[in-house]
Parts: structure tokens; C-alpha cells; sequence
């Protein structure tokens, strides 16, 4: 039987540009790796402190190219053309002096995140669990499995989340999880395992179905390791098991599909639900490798266009068997087999729109009737094999990341003269606003050449006219809202925060589509030269959720990802759902995303360890740029200087 999950959910078959570990098999030390010398723990940004590289990144300092041209103007967007902030607002001259800044003490927690100076190899982790606890009375248990990573020795952070799987006591995860793994080094994990009841990011109102901790090294010395589940007081989570395959990456080959079908047998009455799930053949069975949405109520389906990894499809190996099986999709989980099929990634090279390569779909307990010839028929219209670049051979061939602050002063945050206020200012200490700047800014800003921030705020009556804002510069210059460093960006902030009237509403889209005004122009020069990240602060509910969902479908087609940090103890069920990890976001139009760029998380999560806030909201950023760059072909400004990956 098919492991089961939610069509809600989606497929997450893991970063398209995971490789083949074919004839590179995992030996437990990471001498020789294509990417030594550039050890980067979790995620390519993940980890680093002020004045402390990233986990012994050689980015640090030393990023390619020049630096990145300034658009011509800082505006907002308003109609095709972008329009100025505020009156009076003229064109910024890369020339204009930035205002330099004092020492600031750093925020209490933040110090220099240890890390390894010698190699590392990426390695592609695949999870699976058998005999979960039944926690649901009138179904079965919603699986989910969190892990969380523990270099430093002491605090934990979360590194992802599987998919949910509905009705599932036996799931096998789609999502991969790429780390960076380290001979030398100790590298904890846990794989956590829940059982979802509800939306909400919070893990700790849902079922706890057990756990397994152990090392990254332990995985990669096993290759495939089982290990019993263990409740919260050590004691097994009853016949509960978990098993992590590890794979090294090698290799950045993708295959590109276009699938449909024909001729789909009935299930239900007149029509089924079908969707396909891909094999990977290995020395222990078959390993899912990726799933598709599920197309309602269709037998001539044609899935949306698909990634996977040569790596996790067939190791590399285009003659290697792969396994497909169509399904029939049941919310009890209970999915029925429409049929299946092997193949081979060279077979279904060979096919075309004009000339689609089609394989029957056989359901073997019907092969004895009479007549059976086939349960439908799948077609290959494309498969197309391409070698991607990485976010490393971006970042090292020359583009910038652009960093963008946006601040809310409504005025759910408090009186800032108060100590019970978000914006106090603190003498002793950061308040939650100035620690989430520093944890992130104190990342990005290596990627960035000349570190000059533009820096907004929302919700506030500024002077002089004291009428309320949603994206004004807190430097009141509109004609260079740049700060100098992240230095530069908490000296602004405390001398803006005095000057203004906290107000309302908590409006999201002006400064959204500010950023995608600038993204869009620098998608038209057609190269891969500059990213931009836009990072909100916000400590309350969105009031402008139509326009702001419309702004994010729409800011998906660009280079652009959005960071949101919710501060204080307010309900940020809006945010999660604009972390649209499990599906893709749909504006009121009914227009979907292209792709997920809002990464949230709650503050209150990483009380006291700023270095855990920004490893986990930069996670997904690496997979994010090299993504989007390789949808569009657009190679690293400096591609001459690399080695060509295709």
C-alpha cells in the first residue's frame, strides 16, 4: 500500500538540484568532496555570528563581483511604474555619504558560533517511519516529523519539516533534508514525530508520537538506520520505528517532467482521483523518491510540471529501474491502486509533446481476467535532464543578496516609553525588534558588498505631517533610506522610534510590493546578479490579508524571498498561513503562487539564542535563490570564472 498523505500537502521530492551519489558511496569522511573548503552547517547560510564566518564558509568577506547596481529610484509600487515613498523623494546617488555609526553593544545571547575549519560533503536525508501510535479515535494518526540539529552542545534548532501525512501509521516522507556533514565534527540530531491536529506552527498542541536522537555521523556510517521511537520519558513509543537513509550529493543533475495519463480505470463510480508516486531501486527495496498532486475526479489527468533529482530518482544511473505507481486518492488514507509500472530514466527520456513515450499502467490482481489488457496508460510528453548551478556558485560567481528591513510601529506594540513595550528600549539589553535585526542582518550582510540597508517602517503617524505610513524610511530620507551595517540600521531605529506616533493598521502589502518593485527590475537585466530578502518585524495581527496574499503570488515570480519574525505573544495563525510550506499560496483571484518564498517564525521560539533564529529562518533561503535563478536559466554573473555544470 502507498504511504498516504493530504493532496492539501503537496509533493516535496527536495532541492532541485540534489545530485547523484552513484559510485560515491558514503565513506565517513568528507576528504575529497566537491564542495571542501566549504563547510556550511544545515544550510549555506545557516549559523554564523557577528564577526564569526559561517560555520567556516569562505564567503565570508569574499563575495564575487561588484557591487550590485542600485535601481535608480526607492519607491513604492503603485501601478507599473514605481512611484516615490514620499514627496520630494529624488534618485539615490551611490555616491551619497552613509552616516557612520557609533559601537553598539551586541544583544545579550549573541556571541561566535563555533564551527569546523576542515571539509565538509553535502548529504541528502530520506525518512520513514513504521507502527506509529494510533493517537485519533475515529481515524488514524496525521503524521509529521520535525528535526531539529545540535552543534554548539547545548540549544536546539529546528532544520525543517517533513510533509503531513493524513492517515498514516506507516509514512514515508517525501521532503529531503540536505545537510553539510563534517568528519571532525559532532553533529546531533533529533527527529521528532508528531501527530497533527490542528494549523498552527506550534508543535506542542499536537499528539508527540516519539522520538529517536542520534548523530549525522552515525546515519552516514549506516547509510540506512532503524531505531526504535522513544516517548518524552525514554520509554518506547510502542512498536514504533524510524528509519534515515543518507545519501552523499555528488552531483546537481535534474529531470524535468510533464505527465499525463489517459484511459485511467474507475474507482469510484464514474471517475478517480489519481496521482503517481516515483521509486528509486535500492539495496533494501524501493525508496520514494517523489508524489504528485492529486487530480480530482479525472481518468485523462495531466499533473502540473515536476523536478527530481537524478540522485534520489536512479542514483544517476538513467538505465537503473524506477518504480511508478498510480494511486487512487481516499482521505482515509486507505488509497486504492489503479496500477503500476517500472522504467527506466533513459526510456522516458525518449518522449516528446508530439510523440509522448506511454507505458501501460498494470494492476497485477486483475492480470487473470479476462480481456485485462491495462489499467491506463502514462505519458512522458517531457523528461529533460539538466545540470543546475548551486547557491554557492551564484553567490561565488557574483550575486548579491539584497538586504531590505521593514518595522512595525503600530500601535499594539506599546507605549515605548513602557518596559512592557516591543519598542522599549532596553538599557540593558536588545528588545525582541533589534535582536531578530541583528540575528538575520548579522548573516546576510556578508552576501552583501557595500552593506547599506534600506530600512522602512508601517503603522506609524510620522512627522510632519502626522499622518499614518506604511512605508516610510526610518531615516525620514527618502532619497537614501540606506543604513550603514546593521550597526547603522539599530542607530536609525533608535533615533526614529522617539519621533513617532505608534498607530495602526498592520498593513503588509505597500512594503511587499515595494520590494517587488526592485526585483522586478532587476529581473529584466535578465541575469542572476542580485536577490533581494525582505524581513518584517511585526508583533500583531495583518489587516490587509487580501492585498497582502495578492502581493506575495505575485512577488513569487520574482528574485525575491520574504522573512517574517512575529515578536510579543499575539496569534500568528495569519503568518503560518503565508508560509505556505505544505501548499502553495492562493491569491483571492484565485491565482497560485509559483512558488513558497514566506519564511515565519515566532519569536518566542528562540528566547536567548539569536544565533537558532537566524539558522532558522535563513533555512530555506539557499534552496530559494538557486531555485528560482536555475526556473529561469539565468546563469552566475561571473559563469566564466566557474566550471560550466552543464
Amino acid at each position: 500500500m502507498s504511504s498516504q498523505w493530504s493532496p492539501m500537502y503537496g509533493t516535496a521530492s527536495g532541492s532541485p538540484h540534489m545530485g547523484s551519489a552513484r559510485g560515491s558511496p558514503l565513506t565517513g569522511s568528507a576528504r575529497g568532496s566537491p564542495l571542501a573548503g566549504s563547510p556550511i552547517t544545515g544550510s549555506p547560510l545557516a549559523g554564523a555570528a557577528r564577526g564569526s564566518p559561517i560555520i567556516g564558509s569562505p564567503l565570508v568577506g569574499a563575495v564575487g563581483g561588484s557591487p550590485a547596481a542600485r535601481p535608480s529610484c526607492w519607491s513604492s509600487m503603485s501601478g507599473p511604474a514605481c512611484a516615490p515613498p514620499m514627496s520630494g523623494a529624488s534618485c539615490w546617488s551611490p555616491a551619497a555619504p552613509a552616516t557612520s555609526a557609533p559601537p553598539i553593544p551586541e544583544p545579550t545571547g549573541w556571541g561566535s558560533a563555533p564551527g569546523p575549519s576542515h571539509f565538509a560533503t553535502k548529504v541528502e536525508l530520506t525518512i520513514s517511519c513504521e507502527n506509529l501510535l494510533d493517537m485519533d479515535v475515529f481515524s488514524k494518526s496525521d503524521p509529521l516529523c520535525a528535526v531539529y540539529i545540535n552543534s554548539s552542545g547545548s540549544n536546539w534548532y529546528e532544520l525543517g519539516r517533513t510533509e503531513m501525512i493524513l492517515n498514516c501509521l506507516n509514512p514515508k516522507f517525501s521532503k529531503k533534508f540536505v545537510m553539510d556533514y563534517y568528519f571532525e565534527m559532532v553533529q546531533r540530531l533529533k527527529f521528532c514525530v508528531y501527530d497533527i491536529d490542528n494549523n498552527t506552527y506550534d508543535l506542542s498542541d499536537d499528539d508527540f508520537l516519539g522520538e529517536l536522537e542520534c548523530t549525522l555521523g552515525q546515519i552516514v556510517s549506516n547509510k540506512q538506520m532503524t531505531r526504535p521511537l522513544l516517548l518524552a520519558n525514554k520509554r518506547p513509543a510502542g512498536r514504533g520505528t524510524i528509519t534515515i537513509s543518507a545519501e552523499e550529493i555528488t552531483d546537481t543533475r535534474v529531470a524535468n517532467f510533464e505527465v499525463s495519463a489517459r484511459k485511467l480505470d474507475k474507482k469510484y463510480l464514474w471517475w478517480s482521483d489519481p496521482f503517481l508516486e516515483f521509486f528509486k531501486q535500492t539495496e533494501t527495496g524501493w525508496q520514494l523518491a517523489h508524489r504528485t498532486e492529486v487530480v480530482k475526479s479525472n481518468l485523462n489527468p495531466i499533473w502540473r510540471p515536476f523536478r527530481i533529482s537524478l540522485r534520489a530518482l536512479c542514483g544517476g544511473d538513467v538505465e537503473k529501474p524506477v518504480k511508478v505507481d498510480c494511486y487512487d486518492y481516499h482521505i482515509n488514507g486507505s488509497h486504492d491502486l489503479i496500477g503500476s509500472f517500472q522504467t527506466t530514466l533513459a526510456e522516458m527520456q525518449t518522449g516528446t509533446h508530439i510523440c509522448p513515450t506511454e507505458i501501460e499502467c498494470i494492476n497485477r490482481k486483475k492480470l487473470k481476467k479476462k480481456n485485462y489488457k491495462n489499467s491506463g496508460v502514462v505519458c512522458f510528453k517531457r523528461c529533460q535532464v539538466i545540470k543546475e548551478f548551486t547557491f554557492l556558485d551564484y553567490i561565488m560567481g557574483g550575486c548579491q543578496i539584497n538586504f531590505t528591513i521593514a518595522i512595525d510601529f503600530t500601535g499594539s506594540n506599546g507605549d515605548p516609553r513602557s518596559p512592557e513595550s516591543l519598542h522599549y528600549i532596553n538599557p540593558e539589553g536588545y528588545n525582541e525588534y533589534l535582536t531578530a535585526i541583528w540575528a538575520v542582518g548579522n548573516v546576510i550582510q556578508d552576501y552583501d558588498s557595500n552593506k547599506m540597508f534600506p530600512v522602512f517602517g508601517f503603522g506609524a503617524q510620522i512627522p510632519n505631517s502626522w499622518k499614518v505610513s506604511h512605508e516610510f524610511p526610518i531615516n525620514f530620507n527618502p532619497s537614501n533610506p540606506f543604513c550603514a551595517g546593521i550597526e547603522g540600521v539599530v542607530e536609525a531605529y533608535q533615533r526614529c522610534l522617539p519621533q513617532l506616533k505608534l498607530w495602526g493598521p498592520t498593513n503588509f502589502s505597500p512594503i511587499i510590493n515595494h520590494a517587488a518593485c526592485f526585483a522586478r527590475q532587476a529581473l529584466r537585466q535578465n541575469t542572476a546578479s542580485q536577490y533581494y530578502v525582505l524581513l518584517i518585524i511585526t508583533d500583531g495581527v495583518i489587516t490587509d490579508m487580501d492585498q497582502t496574499r495578492t502581493a506575495i503570488v505575485e512577488a513569487s515570480r520574482l528574485p525575491l524571498s520574504i522573512i517574517i519574525i512575529g515578536v510579543g505573544g499575539a496569534d500568528f495563525s495569519a503568518m503560518e498561513f503565508l508560509d505556505s510550506d505544505d501548499k502553495l499560496l492562493r491569491a483571492p483571484n484565485g491565482d497560485v503562487a509559483a512558488r513558497d518564498i514566506v519564511q515565519f517564525v515566532p519569536f518566542r521560539s528562540f528566547q536567548g539564542n539569536s544565533i537558532a533564529l537566524a539558522q532558522s529562518v535563513l533555512a530555506e533561503l539557499p534552496d530559494q535563490l538557486s531555485s528560482f535563478f536555475n526556473s529561469y536559466h539565468l546563469k552566475p554573473p561571473n559563469f566564466h570564472n566557474l566550471s560550466d555544470p552543464s
